[in-house]
């Protein structure tokens, strides 16, 4: 706007939604001109995985998990820390207590959740160390086979 001299109020924050892979494997080429980023979740592993969570043939394959699910969130939550911008999280995936310690880990600060999954995931965040998370999930970023994945999860939960 400031290029053609169009008049807004500068003061409005401008933000994107990251929900289709294409949005997240981009976001470093356009997080430099944005005042925040939201991952919206639901969209995103249902455009990653190429299927529809509502049709109850396939929804068994809705893996919030699913590694590139979770290298497309690592990447978004990257480029806003590079960009020095803030980046939140909408969507069940947010909402969904057995994840925030892995999305702490990942260097998510912002959750969007649902008002029935406020307590226990703020008490998972106000409990957490946050450094000692990044380390711990390191190496899930590299894990493939879903069995991994659920016992790593499984194992981190399990910290307190």
């Amino acid at each position: 706007l400031k290029k053609r001299k169009v008049a807004f109020n500068a003061k409005i924050p401008v933000g994107a939604m990251i929900e289709v892979p294409a949005a997240a494997l981009a976001v470093d080429a356009f997080a430099s001109q944005l005042d925040f980023l939201s991952i919206g979740t639901n969209d995103l592993i249902q455009y990653t995985l190429a299927l529809d969570r509502i049709d109850e043939e396939v929804n068994y394959l809705y893996n919030p998990l699913n590694p590139a699910v979770l290298k497309l969130i690592h990447m978004s939550i990257q480029a806003g820390e590079r960009a020095g911008i803030p980046v939140s999280m909408c969507g069940e995936m947010a909402s969904d207590p057995r994840y925030t310690r892995v999305l702490l880990g990942l260097g998510l600060k912002y959750f969007s959740v649902q008002a029935n999954a406020l307590l226990e995931v703020k008490h998972i965040i106000l409990n957490s160390h946050f450094k000692a998370l990044s380390k711990k999930v390191q190496p899930l970023l590299g894990m493939y086979e879903s069995a991994e994945i659920d016992h790593f999860i499984e194992q981190l939960n399990a910290q307190d």
